[in-house]
């Protein structure tokens, strides 16, 4: 039996959960948006060609925020490509993912499908092929209200309100040499801030985000922050994060444990980003946006039955099928820990986006002219993001521990925690990286008095399945959540079992005490 005590303090909590930290993110890569949200001519498609199937699955999810239109397609993409008559738009080639891009759908549309989503735009802008001309203008265009070229040109373009797109990245990825115009530190910090500058003189309330290392294994990790920084940091308000997982060599302990990875990508850039405000004299906080986040086999799944492909076809197509990985129970149980770490650093990463929203790496699978369905990671973000409301709890965790190959002792039961005082309820969110014993987990919540039970859910192998298990067009529902019983509160304390493999949340009626 493994065994995990837990201890939570209302005064001790790292501050309010910031709504951006559930967001998400669409490319224009593979079939994320064409077949994925926008399919014209789809049964259940609106009258601007959106599905309204992945829609609903996209309310149910609850993402705040989605970054747009990538990505490594950003760096080599004309904004104006995608607006204006749609029989006007160029065909281009987009040599980031090797397809041919149509420009049917674009900025109008995406911003129009945003507000039937109810999300909010994190736009991103060029600076790999173009630059700050480029910038400053899509600024104009999309937040000035009229009277000039660019946001007159929006309005005969059908919107005659500004988009008032408050998010803006700058750039993705520049230090990456898979990158379309990839630059130096150097470089790219003298682009971000002169870009920067150009776009906030057109609208002084938009928020920057520039872009940090793509992963914390690149070679440059930490000088690359720390140069761009010297140079960006009064103009900057995010420096980005991206961070991708998978299980290599069946080490599957190591892979479960992956959030200790967020954990010090994330803290190692705090220290950063710290060291230059105190070195610039700043007095401003610059916080982090991981913008990039998720499970992603990108050498493979080593499972004995799905062969993933990730070679380039040679032929030029439209919205291949690109990186569609089927994600069972662990890659849920990962990407639990992972919104975990996300939400107990929530007083310094103010925005998070889970790569990407549908058939691309994603919560959300669609088939063209078909039905759309949820993944098993569907559950971990729809259940934390509805729960974590109110205050983060900073949890005092002592559990049996394990041996991972990279990162050593890592608990075998991981937590986080919220409080939301409006509604008195406290949310835990837990997983159980254990491939065989039943984890015994006993909670202490001082301050409070705790009622009822208000939710217990587990998501775990389910009866007849493996950890590989996953949910397909022809089994949708193999994969999801079902009752924990068994919670028990007593006084101060709540008790419960958490099965083998397994991600959870509990909600339970607390009282200050």
């Amino acid at each position: 039996m493994t065994r995990a005590r837990i201890t939570l303090d209302r005064d001790f909590t790292a501050g309010p959960v910031p709504r951006r930290l559930f967001g998400s993110f669409v490319e224009h890569m593979g079939r994320c948006v064409y077949t994925g949200i926008y399919e014209p001519g789809h049964p259940a498609a609106d009258e601007n060609g959106f599905r309204t199937d992945v829609l609903d699955l996209v309310r149910e999810m609850g993402p705040t925020v989605v970054r747009y239109p990538g990505g490594n397609f950003v760096s080599g993409y004309a904004w104006e490509d995608g607006v204006g008559p749609r029989e006007e738009r160029p065909v281009r080639l987009d040599g980031a993912w090797h397809t041919v891009e149509t420009n049917a759908f674009g900025l109008h549309e995406f911003v129009d499908w945003a507000r039937v989503a109810d999300v909010e735009v994190m736009e991103a802008v060029n600076l790999g092929t173009r630059g700050v001309e480029a910038a400053r203008a899509l600024v104009e265009y999309a937040n000035h209200p009229g009277g000039t070229a660019w946001s007159d040109l929006r309005r005969r373009n059908g919107h005659e309100e500004p988009f008032d797109i408050r998010l803006w990245c700058l750039g993705n990825e520049m230090d990456g040499p898979w990158q379309m115009g990839q630059k130096t530190a150097e470089e790219y910090g003298r682009i971000a801030t002169e870009a920067a500058k150009a776009m906030r003189l057109v609208d002084p309330t938009v928020e920057l985000v520039a872009c940090g290392s793509s992963n914390s294994g690149m070679p440059t990790f930490g000088s690359w922050e720390q140069t761009v920084l010297r140079h960006a940091y009064a103009y900057v308000d995010y420096v980005s994060a991206h961070a991708y997982y998978q299980e290599t060599d069946g080490d599957h302990g190591s892979f479960l444990a992956s959030a200790v990875d967020m954990d010090y990508f994330i803290e190692s850039v705090v220290a950063t980003a710290d060291a230059v405000r105190a070195a610039g004299k700043h007095r401003k906080h610059v916080h982090l946006s991981f913008d990039e986040w998720n499970v992603w086999y990108q050498t493979g799944k080593e499972t004995p039955d799905q062969p993933h492909v990730i070679e380039r076809e040679a032929v030029w197509r439209e919205h291949p099928r690109i990186i569609e990985d089927e994600y069972g129970v662990t890659d849920a149980v990962v990407v639990g820990t992972l919104l975990n770490s996300l939400l107990r650093h929530g007083d310094r990463v103010k925005i998070a986006n889970q790569a990407q929203l549908v058939n691309v790496i994603a919560p959300i699978r669609s088939e063209e002219g078909g039905p759309a369905w949820r993944q098993s990671i569907f559950w971990p973000f729809a259940r934390t993001a509805a729960l974590a409301r109110g205050e983060i709890l900073r949890p005092v965790v002592r559990s049996d521990r394990y041996e991972a190959e990279k990162f050593g002792d890592v608990d075998l039961v991981d937590v986080s925690a919220t409080w939301d005082e409006e509604e008195g309820r406290v949310a835990l969110f837990l997983a159980h990286r254990g491939l065989d014993d039943t984890a015994e987990v006993s909670l202490t919540l001082r301050g409070w008095s705790l009622g009822r039970v208000v939710r217990s859910e587990v998501l775990d192998v389910p009866e007849g399945g493996d950890r590989w298990t996953a949910n397909t067009q022809e089994r949708p529902d193999a994969v999801g959540l079902r009752e924990l019983d068994g919670v028990q509160v007593d006084g101060d304390g709540v008790a419960l079992r958490l099965p083998p493999l397994s991600w959870a949340v509990v909600q339970v009626e607390a009282t200050p005490a």
